[in-house]
């Protein structure tokens, strides 16, 4: 049987009394009885709590004085009861008055209790923090500011209170009161009452208590758990397993407060097991704390959406994605009269994500999350003919899974288009909501299509590389995406970047015909598939790089920004329709180029040369040669470093100045039977960065040379 802990005759003040539950102790209850925003005003709350301790044969005095006016309170007990031995300062209040109630009003209520303490060589204070001051949470600066300005006051007066009796411990409850009400379900509150927290509280209040300078996370799951359960909630079984509630060995140390929530959800789910409790507690605990119920979610469709577009809006989306009239083959998607004018497959996720844009995600029930922390995770598109260049499409969204990440959540989301009853294209869209895991679902899904596969272990067999323009996210959303965070210098400053960023699904449209130019010459009819996973942003005007290794008809694709080298794209691929006669496209043999002879009389140049070639030039130059309007191989010339060197492939660094030009071009142009000013104007050659290096080149090529 437990020794009980005696409280006769002691007084304990608390503050905020709508949230307590004490019984058998001399009280004095404050609370002013405003609503949860800190408006208004009633009797009601404190009334009640007082009541309560009565009918259990306690007593209790109500106040309903302001926290900043700590005197008058500390003199109601005064009056009532001639001593004060403990008091808890709590709070639920949301409003411009935070700081005023939550923190002045704590030091309000404590130096006015702090003499009468000191006289008497006791007492007993427990401060009402938060896992918000803990770990900070987003939209709560002011709430976190005062909750964890609560903490560094206790653990001050620890210090000073330490040598006359008075300890200062400080607890971040997670409880249902009448703040957590409205944003936890009620089966939720009805499993964290505030008297579930009360034994911990109880104890830190009574004079064989020692502790002094703590923090202490609780809810009833923690001591249920900690105390071995089967025991009861009681101060004395606190008490009694105290060396065990405050044994910390191979504990888990949340860095956040969504690790906080899913280390107690983890508890929770041991007590369940453990137990046989119901499991309400843990899935409303978690569905309140991220806003995420998959239960609710997988299945909700979307309202149906409708999208017309015209021919305009197909060229205005190629123009969007870097094509241009500088390559004629470029023309059967930019201009309405070519005889093969043609919608670029990847404007297939455009009339998909009006599904998305247009508010329908927010009115899911169970996807409760802010919209600024939504990430763009994966993208899978399937076509299954080629889309018209005009038309009026429907899009039917379904919640296809919700998965749980940990640090974040993850929903996919189905969107199925049509043209009247045939269904012209499907997209899968993956989300990352950050900061929205920890609900304790699962981690995958048979449901997801297949990505993050590695590309194959060798060097790519084609790569193709595009600069991006100043205006390429602002011509890119016109499509649709008007996200301020392409085009609004202080929104992305807001999201943590330095200036607008592309959309990743421009850099997925880039990399797209990268593929389609490479290897189906064009034939948007020969596009099946793509799935990406986005991975890092892209800047308007840096150079998206496609490296790509065909097996088969599948085309593993990786998408670099050249200058840096950065990942953008990975684990990504494009699934292609075979050939019309069934033949696999064979790309050019490098060895088979006549630039080959020239580059290596460069090679052996460099070699011998190289250290005065690089005190003339200083410059690194690209070669890209084609051959079938395919990259048929790359050339770089580094002389800028050591002795120089030349390198053959793609090429990580960065390049001063890349020149591109076809294979029988460029013997046209060494050996002078082409001007380089009229290939250059007539789109045969074609020059990124520094032009003026071109003038060096001489250097490199001498005897050969002309440009």
């Amino acid at each position: 049987m437990l020794e009980p802990l005696v409280f006769d005759g002691k007084v304990v003040i608390v503050t905020g009394a709508g949230g307590a539950s004490f019984i058998g102790i001399c009280s004095s209850f404050n609370d002013l009885g405003g609503d949860i925003k800190g408006g208004g005003k009633s009797s009601n709350a404190a009334d009640k709590v007082v009541e309560e301790i009565k009918a259990k044969g306690g007593k209790a005095v109500a106040n309903y004085d302001s926290v900043e006016d700590g005197e008058k309170l500390i003199q109601t007990a005064l009056d009532a009861f001639g001593r004060i031995g403990a008091f808890i300062n709590t709070f639920a209040c949301i409003s411009d008055l935070i700081h005023r109630v939550h923190l002045r009003g704590s030091f309000m209520v404590t130096r006015a209790a702090w003499n009468h303490m000191k006289k008497q060589k006791f007492g007993r204070i427990i401060m009402t923090s938060s896992a918000a001051g803990i770990y900070g949470n987003f939209g709560q600066a002011n709430y976190s500011a005062a909750k964890l300005g609560l903490l560094g006051l206790a653990n001050t007066l620890a210090i000073e209170g330490q040598k006359y009796n008075i300890h200062c411990n400080t607890i971040a409850p997670t409880a249902g009161s009448r703040l957590t009400e409205t944003v936890m379900p009620p089966v939720l509150c009805e499993s964290l009452k505030a008297e579930y927290v009360a034994p911990l509280v109880l104890w830190l209040s009574h004079d064989q208590c020692q502790e002094n300078g703590g923090l202490f996370e609780v809810c009833w799951c923690w001591l249920d758990w900690k105390m071995k359960k089967n025991q009861g909630m009681f101060p004395e079984t606190v008490r009694d397993q105290w060396d065990n509630i405050c044994d910390f060995t191979n504990a888990t140390k949340p860095a956040n407060i969504n690790e906080s929530v899913a280390t107690l959800v983890e508890v929770l789910s041991r007590v369940e097991t453990d137990e046989g409790i119901a499991p309400n507690p843990t899935s409303a605990m978690a569905t309140a704390a991220s806003g995420i119920s998959p239960l609710e979610a997988v299945g909700q469709k979307l309202p149906e959406s409708t999208f017309s577009y015209s021919q305009t809006q197909c060229i205005l989306y190629a123009l969007g994605v870097g094509m241009s009239t500088k390559d004629d083959d470029h023309l059967k998607f930019l201009y309405e009269g070519h005889e093969d004018f043609s919608c670029l497959p990847t404007f297939g996720v455009i009339p998909s994500q009006a599904a998305m844009m247009d508010g329908g995600l927010g009115s899911v029930p169970g996807l409760n999350f802010d919209f600024t922390r939504l990430l763009h995770g994966e993208q899978y598109l399937e076509l299954f003919k080629p889309l018209p260049t005009s038309g009026t499409l429907t899009s039917q969204a379904r919640i296809a899974d919700v998965l749980d990440k940990g640090s974040g959540a993850v929903i996919l989301l189905d969107v199925h288009t049509y043209s009247g009853k045939e269904l012209l294209c499907y997209n899968q869209y993956s989300l990352f909501i950050v900061g929205a895991g920890g609900f304790g679902g699962k981690r995958t899904s048979d449901k997801a299509m297949v990505t993050r596969i590695a590309h194959p272990n060798r060097t790519p067999d084609a790569v193709m590389t595009d600069t991006t323009t100043r205006d390429q996210a602002a011509l890119y959303r016109l499509s649709g995406d008007w996200n301020p965070l392409h085009i609004d210098p202080s929104f992305a400053a807001m999201g943590g970047f330095k200036s607008p960023i592309l959309h990743g699904l421009c850099s997925f449209g880039f990399a797209a015909r990268h593929v389609l130019k490479q290897y189906a010459n064009n034939d948007a009819s020969r596009f099946k598939s793509i799935k990406v996973r986005f991975v890092k942003p892209v800047l308007p005007g840096q150079s998206l790089q496609t490296e790509m290794w065909k097996e088969g008809n599948r085309i593993h694709i990786q998408c670099k920004v050249k200058e840096s080298g950065a990942v953008v794209l990975s684990g990504a691929y494009v699934d292609l329709h075979a050939a019309a006669d069934g033949s696999p496209q064979i790309l050019p043999e490098a060895g088979g180029l006549k630039s080959e002879l020239v580059f290596a009389e460069i090679g052996r140049r460099i070699k011998d040369l190289g250290a005065e070639m690089v005190k003339k030039v200083n410059a690194v130059f690209g070669w890209e040669i084609t051959k079938g309007g395919n990259t048929a191989a790359q050339w770089t010339i580094d002389l800028k470093t050591g002795a120089g060197a030349l390198h053959k492939g793609p090429y990580s660094g960065k390049t001063d100045v890349t020149i591109t030009v076809s294979d029988d071009d460029f013997m046209e142009v060494v050996q002078g039977k082409l001007n380089p000013q009229k290939a250059f104007f007539a789109g045969k050659l074609k020059v990124r960065g520094n032009i003026m290096l071109s003038q060096k080149l001489e250097v490199i090529l001498k005897d050969y040379a002309k440009l």
